[in-house]
């Protein structure tokens, strides 16, 4: 799955490759910081290559750990973060249960109620239906959650506790602080796939895989097996 050739020619092996985007996504490095890393590791490669192969396996890495994350709980936290892409404000909506564990996650370039609720189907279709979801002051996450009630004769319930938010608060420290050396993204879609990355790469950390490895780069691995 993994295997790709650079402009030079050089052609490089999986554990290459995961090396180099477990680097990126997991540590608060930028491209040419990877670099200079995999060169002291006696593999000389671009950085522009290595930009191109989180781009390219960080959606097959996501879809893949899709299937093998656990079961998250049935009480959800809510929030949105702001992510500068291009130099405009764009919002990374995540949800995480009461323990604290990745439920999902989607930047948007607005944040409104259908940006909102794209992303509540896109938690429930990729999870389950959740009994309640904690969430803070936004009118658009509450409509959110009153449309998708209605449309799908269900009966979330929607919880307004500040304190109770911290928890997904706090987590998104762990992604604001992945990205605060970098150069910034280019492109939406760059820093889309970036962020997926950098999402799955915390799952294992939260002990969220089924059968992982023994540490949380071999469970890395093990997506791309």
């Amino acid at each position: 799955m993994l295997k790709l050739i650079n402009t030079k020619g050089h052609c490089y092996p999986k554990s290459i490759i995961l090396q180099a985007v477990y680097f990126k996504l997991r540590f608060t490095l930028s491209y040419r910081d990877v670099e200079e890393i995999m060169k002291m590791r006696g593999v000389p490669v671009d950085h522009a290559t290595i930009q191109r192969w989180v781009y390219k396996f960080t959606p097959l890495l996501e879809s893949e750990m899709k299937k093998r994350k656990g079961r998250v709980g049935a009480s959800w936290r809510l929030d949105e973060t702001y992510i500068k892409v291009k130099g405009i404000w764009c919002y990374l909506y995540r949800v995480v249960d009461k323990l604290g564990n990745t439920v999902d996650f989607l930047l948007t370039r607005k944040r409104q109620r259908m940006s909102a609720q794209s992303f509540l189907i896109k938690a429930i279709d990729n999870n389950c239906r959740p009994r309640v979801i904690n969430i803070d002051k936004s009118g658009s996450n509450a409509a959110a959650i009153k449309v998708y009630n209605k449309r799908s004769f269900s009966k979330i319930k929607i919880r307004q506790c500040k304190y109770l938010n911290n928890i997904v608060e706090q987590d998104h420290r762990f992604i604001k602080w992945r990205i605060q050396n970098g150069l910034g993204f280019k492109s939406f879609e760059s820093a889309r796939r970036t962020l997926s990355g950098i999402e799955v790469v915390h799952m294992p950390r939260k002990n969220q895989m089924v059968r992982p490895g023994i540490t949380t780069f071999k469970s890395f691995c093990k997506l791309a097996v």
